[in-house]
């Protein structure tokens, strides 16, 4: 019994090794390249072709994003979860999975034209949609083959394909914008841009699972594709449902803004939009190996003893980060907007000061939406995505003709909270977790902190109030044990 005993904390905290070493690497590539990508190359191609024409491209590339789902139907969360718990399929899946995403494009490219044409899209709008189709299709082809790697918990090769393609168009994106031979950056040599980065991820991926899995050919399987799709469906609807709520806003804010100023409305969106984007990217980060790791715990009965745990120490991390980014970066919103715009700064401002509290919301979803997803819940989430989506749209039709952007910004923020109290509320009675009400004072301790500490930083430089608020944050944090170095570095030690 006590061997039995001893086997399971080996075998629980080994996950939990594996988690902290899959958060290390992606973690790192990430904060490495996409910042620079987004509040770099982003930034730049906005300011240099103007915000009413970014907007024009964010409208579109919304659309295409939000049916990015008929490219997968669910088909790379199914597969990251199976291969984690079935790593010998991955052959056979890797096979019949790549036939049925071609067929995908099909569809794909039929529904988002058919889209188009409802909306009234000219000659141009046709010719950027066909573009960013087709990247989309890329992009829908990168996380599938990194699923593998993921299921795999092959977590470096998965650190440097999440990252290649970005890489990738710094590069060329970098050479249009500051290079006085390149006849200056438009909207559709960015989106060119894009898909030449995309195709060499794709390539370099396919090339390194072909030679993993010993892959020689592709073959049609009608019954094993009928068998995929179904159990993919759910996930699929999922994926479609929160990409609606959380892309939705400047395609609504191009219809239902007066006077002409949907462009412009959705480009100061997009705008305000974009630093909450790079957060995001940090909690999704987080969450790509949580989903094996969880689908191992909720399979496993020997390690479901540790899953409250592991819960709450990643729960914990992210409310660390996205508490303090939120009320850190709010505080300092027409200085941030300043630095990286060269007009407009004040509507971009006025935006950006309620869309970064979406933060908060959003990084919870990705940890207990990840672990609902990960024990196959998908009939709750389905329905709190639709429930949020209907929040979305409703907010928006009530507040975009009188707020513009803020009302969007106001739309996103409602969603995202309805979203993340659903899904806490939900996993706490499947799942029977019990936080403490010491836990809890601690959360809230460290918020009011927080908040204390950035009614302080309009008085200084924005260089200097965040790394001040940053390293406040961490001492609270590591003091309130909201961060339990002695326990990150048991498990990376792998010490009982």
């Amino acid at each position: 019994m006590a061997n039995s005993n001893s086997d399971n904390v080996l075998k629980s905290t080994s996950l939990n090794k594996t988690l902290i070493s899959g958060l290390f690497w992606v973690l790192l590539a990430n904060l490495l390249v996409k910042p620079l990508w987004l509040l770099g190359i982003e930034v730049g191609v906005q300011n240099a072709v103007g915000t009413e024409m970014y907007g024009f491209y964010i409208g579109i590339f919304n659309l295409t994003y939000i049916f990015n789902i008929l490219l997968d139907l669910g088909v790379t969360n199914y597969n990251t979860r199976n291969i984690a718990q079935y790593p010998h399929l991955i052959s056979k899946h890797l096979s019949g999975i790549l036939s049925i995403k071609l067929l995908l494009l099909a569809l794909y490219a039929l529904v988002t034209f058919s889209v188009g044409a409802l909306l009234g899209y000219d000659t141009q709008q046709f010719h950027l949609l066909a573009i960013l189709s087709f990247n989309q299709f890329l992009s829908s082809m990168i996380l599938y083959l990194r699923s593998n790697f993921e299921g795999l918990l092959l977590f470096k090769w998965d650190s440097l394909l999440s990252v290649m393609d970005r890489v990738l168009m710094i590069a060329i994106c970098g050479a249009m914008l500051w290079s006085p031979t390149s006849g200056g950056m438009t909207i559709f040599k960015f989106a060119y841009a894009q898909t030449a980065a995309y195709l060499i991820t794709v390539v370099l991926a396919l090339w390194v699972l072909v030679r993993k899995t010993g892959l020689r050919k592709l073959h049609w399987n009608k019954p094993f594709t009928l068998a995929i799709l179904k159990k993919s469906l759910p996930f699929a609807l999922l994926v479609l449902l929160m990409a609606s709520y959380n892309r939705l806003d400047p395609v609504l804010l191009q219809l239902f803004s007066p006077d002409g100023a949907g462009d412009y409305n959705a480009g100061v969106y997009a705008g305000a939009f974009r630093l909450l984007d790079a957060l995001t990217m940090i909690a999704y980060l987080v969450s790509v190996p949580l989903l094996p790791i969880f689908s191992k715990m909720t399979k496993n009965d020997t390690a479901k003893g540790e899953l409250g745990e592991t819960v709450r120490m990643m729960f914990s991390m992210m409310m660390v980060f996205a508490v303090t980014a939120s009320c850190a970066l709010a505080s300092m919103d027409k200085d941030l907007m300043t630095l990286f715009y060269d007009s407009n700064e004040a509507d971009y401002a006025a935006v950006f000061r309620i869309v970064i509290f979406c933060i908060i919301p959003i990084s919870t979803t990705y940890v207990f939406g990840t672990l609902l997803t990960a024990a196959g819940r998908l009939k709750s989430l389905n329905i709190f995505a639709l429930a949020s989506l209907i929040v979305n749209i409703l907010v928006n039709i009530i507040l975009i003709p009188g707020l513009g952007a803020e009302g969007s910004a106001f739309a996103a923020l409602t969603a995202q909270v309805f979203m993340a109290v659903a899904q806490v509320l939900a996993a706490v009675k499947i799942f029977k977790l019990k936080p403490s009400m010491g836990y809890i004072l601690k959360l809230v301790c460290f918020t009011l902190t927080i908040i204390g500490c950035t009614l302080f930083t309009p008085h200084l430089r924005w260089w200097l109030a965040l790394p001040v608020v940053t390293i406040i944050a961490l001492v609270l944090a590591i003091v309130l044990r909201l961060i339990d170095l002695n326990s990150i570095i048991r498990i990376i030690k792998n010490d009982k």
